[in-house]
């Protein structure tokens, strides 16, 4: 190809940008990343400005959030009863009332279950092991609360990421990293970003967004939503206090890393993950990602395409119905299975056997590696997934540091926990079965066990 001819591509590929143009990539996607992902310093540690904003409007609202949420279930549970019995056509003809209102039957039976808890723990009326401390309260009185706010605010500012050019950038410029690497896409690298240094769930909503809009095939959102969809920083810092191990935080978070990374790669390769379609959401036609060509570099294609991006909204009005039908989503969609997967996970752990019984198997493996108290830490092996903080709360009373230090890098790597993430995911549009997450949870254990183990041995 004469050097005439690539110019002329070149320019066919750059065309000419205003600095409107630039400034509508720039300005909300910079505020995006400020919100999302810039550590701050907060009254209780270290958080990032959505997080902030969430917990000083969990502390306006107070003790009235449990009431609105139980409202809002009981909203959801009777919008899908009309739905499903008498499919009115003003939910049918309208794409986002079907979608949310109209679900399967399972969907509905689990939004009236997890409703029927949450009015159950409300009025402690009932049985007594639903409403207890340690299950429904500790769902509806400590959890909701919180993603209750964060959904409202990542639902709302959740298009700053999305929808002006950010994923396109990054996309870019690690397409050449992640695809090799991990299976996924480049735009995958900021889900990772988010939940990292913000939370979970906020990965979890960017991954089931994009999955939706086809940017993701089946098995690379199963993939990105189980892998990196990963614990925040200040989750992370809660459990080695609660651990009173705080000295040795960086050793700690290094650790999550290492093992994190080594399950990221492992994870895609192996079945249930590997084995998930490479097709598109329902409906959804499949948007493919492009390879950068070879005249230009992965910063000029980036910004190339995410000025393309940005100049596809131009109506304000719709960015913010976009926000609000998020929030609608997590709330009405999320919520009350949240509530009543995590009650029935929560009760089994704490009144009956179950999960010392599952535990048992890592009695042995424990001891071959060496690590003190074995029996005790057996069962924190298992019972992370019902919540991840219960390995904590149990291995707490273990007298040593390397087998609570164990214990928490564990019960953080293993990612999967039904209180919130198993229940998010399940409650999402992602291509994730409890059969899925039983196993993805296992198998994140048994490898990263052995390197957790292996660097405890080093530091103690």
């Amino acid at each position: 190809m004469s050097s005439l001819s690539k110019k002329m591509i070149q320019q066919e590929e750059r065309p000419a940008y205003t600095t409107g143009d630039y400034l509508k990539f720039l300005i909300p996607s910079l505020i995006g990343v400020l919100l999302f992902m810039v550590p701050i310093q907060g009254a209780d540690g270290i958080t990032i400005p959505v997080a902030y904003l969430a917990n000083q409007i969990n502390g306006l609202l107070g003790d009235s959030i449990p009431s609105i949420t139980v409202f809002i279930m009981a909203l959801s549970v009777i919008g899908s009863l009309i739905a499903v019995i008498f499919k009115p056509g003003f939910i049918l003809d309208s794409p986002y009332l079907n979608k949310l209102l109209n679900v399967s039957k399972f969907w509905v039976a689990a939004r009236l279950l997890g409703t029927v808890f949450a009015i159950i723990t409300l009025f402690e009326f009932g049985l007594e092991p639903i409403y207890s401390e340690n299950t429904g309260a500790l769902l509806i009185y400590d959890l909701i609360p919180i993603l209750f706010t964060t959904f409202l605010l990542a639902g709302l500012l959740l298009p700053l990421l999305l929808n002006f050019g950010l994923l396109e950038f990054f996309g870019a410029l690690l397409i050449k990293v992640m695809r090799p690497v991990f299976k996924l896409p480049g735009r995958s690298s900021l889900d990772c970003l988010a939940s990292w240094v913000g939370d979970g769930t906020i990965g979890v909503l960017l991954t089931t967004k994009q999955y939706e809009e086809g940017y993701y095939t089946k098995r690379e959102a199963a993939v990105v939503a189980t892998t990196f969809s990963v614990v925040s920083i200040t989750f992370t810092i809660v459990i080695i206090q609660y651990l009173n191990l705080e000295q040795y935080f960086i050793h700690y978070y290094l650790t999550i890393i290492l093992a994190g990374l080594v399950a990221a790669i492992v994870m895609p390769r192996i079945p249930p993950l590997s084995r998930k379609a490479d097709t598109a959401y329902e409906g959804t036609e499949l948007k493919a990602e492009t390879n950068i060509p070879s005249h230009t570099t992965p910063v000029k294609w980036g910004l190339n395409n995410a000025i393309k991006k940005a100049r596809t909204n131009n109506s304000a009005a719709a960015v913010v119905k976009e926000g609000v039908e998020n929030v609608l989503d997590m709330w009405m969609g999320v919520l009350p299975i949240v509530m009543a997967i995590g009650t029935v996970a929560l009760v089994i752990a704490e009144f009956t056997p179950a999960f010392t019984i599952l535990g048992k198997p890592f009695e042995p493996i424990l001891a071959l590696m060496q690590i003190p108290e074995a029996a005790e830490a057996a069962q924190t092996m298992v019972v992370g997934f019902a919540d991840m903080f219960l390995p904590a709360v149990i291995g707490s009373g273990i007298e040593s540091e390397m087998t609570r230090f164990i214990i928490a890098c564990v019960s953080v790597t293993q990612l999967v926990y039904m209180s919130e993430m198993g229940g998010l995911l399940l409650g999402s549009n992602l291509p994730v079965s409890i059969k899925d997450l039983i196993l993805i949870f296992l198998l994140r254990t048994i490898i990263t066990l052995p390197i957790v183990a292996v660097v405890a041995h080093i530091i103690f």
